[in-house]
């Protein structure tokens, strides 16, 4: 892969510390992810929350402008899907969404050792490689 792409961590935190991180990242239960994220400047942000944000942002403004309003709208909205992207988090280096394969390397390396463990359970990197990226089915595209 071309060092031309930014990239992206994401992780799977197990039922009870997805609801903890979302009321308090701060919570001493979470130290052992936090610690991590604080030595990389990185921050979680759940994807199911974002998602919530960009329908409400989009509501608000009028959806005409936000071309995956009614896929997220959709996803926010099904049971299924919201029970998996409540507990999925995509974590911003220094504030950005996208990043510097150095950064993504050296965090994701720390990130390993606590996959399967009582806190993270899975562990996802990607990229800005638009052939890598799934668009919206059809029927979501305007």
């Amino acid at each position: 892969m071309s060092d031309q792409w930014q990239f992206q961590l994401r992780v799977t935190l197990a039922e009870p510390f997805a609801a903890l991180s979302r009321q308090n990242p701060d919570d001493p239960a979470l130290a052992p992810l936090a610690g991590i994220l604080r030595r990389h400047g990185a921050a979680l942000n759940c994807q199911f929350d974002a998602f919530a944000g960009y329908v409400a942002e989009a509501e608000a403004r009028g959806t005409e402008k936000y071309p995956l309003y009614a896929w997220t709208k959709a996803t926010i909205e099904d049971p299924a899907k919201q029970a998996k992207y409540i507990k999925s988090f995509t974590l911003y280096v220094d504030g950005d969404e996208v990043y510097a394969r150095a950064k993504a390397d050296a965090l994701e390396a720390e990130l390993k050792p606590l996959v399967g463990g009582a806190i993270v359970t899975g562990l996802a990197r990607h990229d800005t490689n638009p052939a890598n990226n799934p668009q919206p089915p059809k029927r979501y595209r305007k």
